[in-house]
């Protein structure tokens, strides 16, 4: 009865119940309502930190004043979850992927810690993994971060090691098991696991690479960056189910069940390639009719505009990974009201980007989506020099495609990339692998067949206009540059 009392429960759409550590009434848990907005942490914090105070903390509870899709929920509106749900169900995914891999991770490396420490390293990676975003998620990455070297992991990776290095270490337990004596949980590896592997976190500075990390951690980097992650799991079947899309879009169990750490990495065996071709199907689906919804992206046109206009005012103070607690009180629900107030400002210029900001608050969009076409590209193709790789690219082809008369016609490009499974030369090309029901062996996904048949990644290419009128030369200039007119052949085959 004693252990009912060191739990607690979150009920959740998606999964459930969600149970987590929580603390016993022993300890006054207010004293944890500002440790963020300390340089150093007081002395006199408790020897164990449990699940609900980090939950707890302001950088995760802001996360409730974030959305999940980023616009989208402008055009679902049932679509209103936030990255704070979402956190909390892929903690309860890297549960259920620990319970169901650690058998097969202690199989193939020697030095794997305790169940309990790979099981709360895992959850609190994934509770962490989300906290550096800014309003409208991936969005600010690359409108307001990129100009800083950042994105959200790598912005993460700072708030983690500077806010709650010391938190962690004195986790000592989740809600399935318990570190064994003399573990202690390690920031840099939350970091290390949650950090896309790459130039931007090279740059930052973070200690541990693959050349450092031990082999079951680099083993464990497969569940965060990967095929199927315990981020895109939950987010795959939370937006599915918060948009109205489908309560079920994939097969969870069935993808866990035929999983396992090999020798080679994270693997998938042959009986469970259908979940998994299933579950990349439906990631697809739901890029191309969700979060790249033509509405979307067009209340995404006009957020950039804003973005490109207002960017010394939304974050005026500079760096967040030099500001953090400004950047802490910095979510969608501030950034409104501030440039709410603006439209009442005695400058001009602050007063035009005020009302144009309310606009786009009661969504009235200035652009509309006139042709779309979505062009693949397979293993070996070369994204890099189509013209589909870039927005300029594609603007000035179809510019140099439209009639004389209509050389002056106001019109946006917009390309959205979707990356639908690993393509070759990336820092996720070989995370993955296969086990042949026939054989036994392990090989690369690549070489089974139905795999391989997915292309790599797809771009979705619309032009947007303030009009229709002239929706018709447009799209016989996208069918041109597509390529969907083929030439017949000369005779019957």
């Amino acid at each position: 009865m004693k252990q009912f009392a060191k739990q607690s429960l979150s009920y959740d759409p998606v999964h459930g119940y969600i149970p987590f550590t929580s603390d016993t009434g022993e300890k006054d848990s207010s004293q944890f309502s500002q440790l963020t907005l300390f340089e150093e942490l007081p002395d006199d914090l408790p020897e164990e930190i449990t699940e609900r105070d980090l939950i707890d903390q302001p950088w995760l509870q802001r996360l409730r004043r974030i959305h999940q899709l980023q616009t989208a929920w402008w055009v679902f509106p049932t679509a209103e979850h936030t990255r704070f749900q979402h956190v909390l169900g892929a903690m309860h995914l890297a549960s259920r992927v620990a319970r169901r891999l650690y058998p097969s991770l202690q199989q193939v490396c020697d030095d794997v810690p305790s169940r309990g420490y790979v099981e709360s390293l895992l959850r609190i990676t994934a509770l962490l993994h989300d906290v550096g975003h800014g309003p409208f998620g991936h969005f600010f990455d690359e409108h307001f971060l990129s100009q800083y070297d950042l994105n959200h992991e790598i912005l993460g990776g700072v708030i983690v090691r500077e806010r709650f290095a010391s938190l962690l270490s004195r986790v000592r337990r989740n809600p399935n098991s318990e570190l064994e004596a003399g573990e202690v949980l390690n920031a840099d590896q939350v970091i290390y696991l949650m950090t896309r592997p790459g130039e931007l976190a090279t740059k930052a500075g973070f200690r541990l690479n693959n050349e450092n990390a031990p082999r079951w951690l680099q083993m464990l980097q497969s569940l965060f960056c990967g095929l199927y992650t315990v981020d895109n799991l939950d987010f795959v079947l939370r937006d599915s189910y918060m948009s109205g899309y489908e309560h079920l879009s994939f097969d969870l169990e069935r993808l866990l069940n035929y999983s396992a750490f090999t020798e080679k990495g994270l693997t998938i065996h042959e009986r469970g390639l259908g979940g998994l071709v299933r579950f990349i199907s439906v990631r697809a689906e739901l890029f191309r009719t969700i979060y790249f919804h033509r509405t979307v992206r067009a209340i995404d046109l006009d957020l950039q505009d804003l973005f490109r206009d207002s960017k010394d005012l939304i974050f005026p103070q500079g760096n967040p990974a030099e500001n953090l607690d400004d950047y802490l009180r910095f979510t969608e629900w501030s950034l409104f009201c501030d440039t709410e107030s603006w439209a009442f400002s005695d400058d001009p210029h602050v007063r035009e980007l005020g009302k144009r900001w309310q606009q786009l608050a009661s969504r009235e969009l200035s652009w509309r989506m006139a042709v779309e076409k979505s062009p693949f590209f397979d293993a070996g193709q070369s994204e890099k020099s189509s013209i589909f790789s870039k927005n300029k690219f594609l603007t000035e082809a179809v510019r140099d495609e439209l009639p004389p008369e209509l050389a002056d016609l106001e019109f946006r490009v917009d390309i959205a990339r979707l990356m639908q499974r690993p393509a070759d030369h990336t820092p996720t090309e070989v995370r993955n692998f296969l086990c042949e029901q026939s054989t036994g062996k392990i090989v690369p996904l690549t070489d089974q067949e139905i795999f391989r048949f997915i292309p790599p990644s797809q771009r979705i290419c619309r032009i947007f206009t303030k009009c229709e009128k002239h929706d018709a030369i447009l799209g016989e200039i996208m069918d041109r540059l597509t390529g969907t007119k083929s030439q017949d052949d000369p005779t019957n085959m």
